[in-house]
């Protein structure tokens, strides 16, 4: 496989770019998470280092709007009408779009019966944070308060305030909106960690749920969960790891064999490479301090090269069309190979390490 080949930056912004302006009608049946879809877009155009730079000067193509971003994802969240409501049991974070978010009848205020969830809460969080949107100036009292109802006795979290699962993606979204905000008040840290901890199964992995199969997904939002909430440490690898509170080698082993013989990596045994895994993967190894320097990073290259599309973008399989979630995480992937012309990566939020520190 000729990892040689050139990564397509200048085609990956004009992807990009063009999403910005407006989706293919094939994104419809994801509208509901329209926010997310944002996420992908604008932090794909700030790890290419052209959030702020017009590609092309001649095309309809144009700079993002900054105000206007900042604008539209701020009209998403949700408020209570009094301090009262804040314990109603309703979850007052982002909706994913305008199709989930209603407006009462008699004022045009934002109705409780809006549907914000975790995962567009993050999203949203994420985006303001990446255009430098100062977090002070977003109603976080409210949001923080009502994201506890969300919190199970178990520790998990449910995404939405009634009639969802409970798994470890929305704790990483409790984690990480509490990290970005800087108040842990929204959530139960111990309670969340005990949770995660109850997820790693006999092999070393970490399955969604108690029990559950190990997936790489799933370890990735257990383990940058426990980094976000400082229960694990930093560069455990080069640490007594008998003092870890997860089993450190058996987690390293499991994540260095799901590198396949095609260069790529699975999300679970016998699954075949898929981009997106590039980063949970390799994220995982990171957060453990320098674990993703062992495996063979060309032939990771050589694989995420097959799935690059000669329009921009990166598709899930070789061969198939691009699309926005594994075009973000293969630009993620290309980052913590250290590809010349990205920024580096921050991995426990997805996002570049200068929007993390707030630059």
């Amino acid at each position: 496989m000729d990892s040689g080949q050139p990564f397509e930056r200048e085609k990956h912004v004009t992807y990009l770019q063009m999403m910005y302006q407006i989706l293919p009608h094939q994104y419809q049946t994801q509208e509901i998470n329209r926010l997310t879809l944002a996420y992908f877009v604008v932090s794909g155009l700030d790890l290419l280092r052209s959030l702020d730079c017009l590609r092309h000067p001649q095309s309809k193509l144009q700079y993002i709007d900054k105000n206007a971003v900042a604008d539209w994802v701020l009209s998403l969240q949700a408020h209570p009408r009094d301090c009262d409501e804040v314990n109603n049991g309703q979850f007052y974070g982002f909706c994913g779009s305008r199709s989930s978010q209603f407006k009462q009848d008699d004022n045009n205020e934002t109705s409780n019966s809006s549907i914000c969830n975790l995962a567009s809460t993050y999203s949203a969080l994420a985006i303001l944070k990446i255009i430098g949107y100062d977090l002070s100036n977003v109603k976080s009292e409210w949001l923080l308060k009502s994201m506890r109802n969300l919190q199970q006795p178990d520790g998990s979290f449910m995404p939405i305030h009634t009639g969802a699962e409970t798994d470890l993606r929305f704790i990483y979204c409790a984690a990480a909106i509490c990290h970005m905000l800087g108040n842990c008040s929204g959530m139960d840290k111990e309670k969340a960690k005990e949770y995660i901890i109850n997820c790693q199964s006999y092999d070393g992995g970490f399955g969604l749920t108690p029990g559950a199969e190990s997936h790489g997904g799933a370890i990735y939002c257990g383990i940058t969960s426990l980094r976000l909430m400082g229960f694990l440490e930093e560069d455990v690898l080069s640490k007594n790891v008998s003092s870890s509170i997860i089993n450190v080698p058996m987690l390293l082993v499991w994540c260095l064999q799901r590198q396949a013989a095609d260069g790529g990596f699975q999300g679970r045994p016998n699954k075949p490479s898929d981009t997106c895994y590039a980063f949970w993967i390799a994220s995982i190894l990171k957060i453990l301090g320098g674990g993703h320097k062992l495996i063979d990073q060309k032939a990771l290259r050589g694989f995420l090269i097959t799935c690059q599309s000669e329009y921009g973008g990166f598709s899930k399989f070789p061969g198939d069309l691009p699309d926005l979630y594994h075009s973000y995480y293969g630009f993620t992937a290309f980052s913590l190979l250290e590809e010349p012309g990205l920024s580096s990566l921050c991995v426990e939020l997805g996002m570049t390490d200068l929007a993390a520190i707030g630059i």
